[in-house]
C-alpha cells in the first residue's frame, strides 16, 4: 500500500471514532436525562447543544475537503 492510502485510512478511521465517540455521548445524556426527570425544556435545551457540537464538527470537516481542494490548506 502507498502511503497516501495510510493517510486516507487514517482520516476516515478518525472520523468514524468521532462519530461513534457523539453516538455515545448521546446515549448517555439520553440516559441521564431519562434517570434525572429533566424537563421537556432542559431535554430540548440539552439536544439543541449536543446538535450543534455535531453540526460544527461536520462544518469543519467540509469546510477542510473545500480548502484542500482549493489548495488553501
Amino acid at each position: 500500500m502507498l502511503y497516501e492510502h495510510f493517510q486516507l485510512l487514517e482520516k476516515i478511521g478518525l472520523d468514524l471514532v468521532f462519530a461513534a465517540i457523539f453516538f455515545f455521548i448521546g446515549m448517555a445524556i439520553k440516559d441521564v436525562l431519562r434517570e434525572g426527570n429533566v424537563p421537556v425544556f432542559g431535554r430540548r435545551i440539552v439536544w439543541f447543544v449536543l446538535t450543534l457540537g455535531c453540526v460544527g464538527f461536520i462544518v469543519k470537516g467540509v469546510i477542510q475537503l473545500v480548502w484542500e481542494g482549493v489548495g488553501i490548506g
